[in-house]
Order: structure tokens, then C-alpha cells, then sequence
């Protein structure tokens, strides 16, 4: 959706027939912190799962895989077929 520079006018003075002149300053700054801390948050939860990805690449040994062996495989096929 693109807003041209009429309807830009028009949502302003909407607002300031809202808000007040006084108020939108005010409005305009705590939308502003808002979106700094959002961003922050982001930037948080990204730099945690790469800490996460990393300590898991550190638990694996080389060679070893988290797939399951052939012989694991087998033995949970015939065991879900087993009456209980």
C-alpha cells in the first residue's frame, strides 16, 4: 500500500485533530523508543540462536551424526509392531 503525499496530509491532520499539537511530540517519541527496543529485541533473539547453534555444532563430534543407525531403525519397526 503506498500513500501518497495527499493522504500523508490528510492522516497528519487527522492526528493533530486527535491527539493535539501538544501531545504528538510525545506520541512521536514513544513510537520511536518502541521501535528501538523492538529492534534490539531482534537483534537479541538472533545473536541467541546463534550462541545456540554454535554450542550445539561444539556437542557433536566429528563424525558423529544425530541420525539414527541403520540397526536402531530396525529394532523400532519391530517393536511398534509387538502386541502390548
Amino acid at each position: 500500500m503506498n500513500f501518497g503525499p495527499w493522504e500523508l496530509i490528510i492522516i497528519l491532520v487527522i492526528l493533530l485533530l486527535l491527539f493535539g499539537s501538544t501531545r504528538l511530540p510525545q506520541l512521536a517519541k514513544g513510537m520511536g523508543k518502541s521501535i528501538k527496543e523492538f529492534k534490539r529485541g531482534v537483534s537479541e533473539g538472533d545473536e541467541e540462536d546463534r550462541q545456540l547453534e554454535s554450542a550445539r555444532q561444539r556437542e557433536l563430534r566429528p563424525g558423529e551424526s544425530t541420525r539414527l543407525h541403520e540397526d536402531e531403525l530396525s529394532a523400532d519397526k519391530f517393536s511398534l509392531n509387538k502386541p502390548r
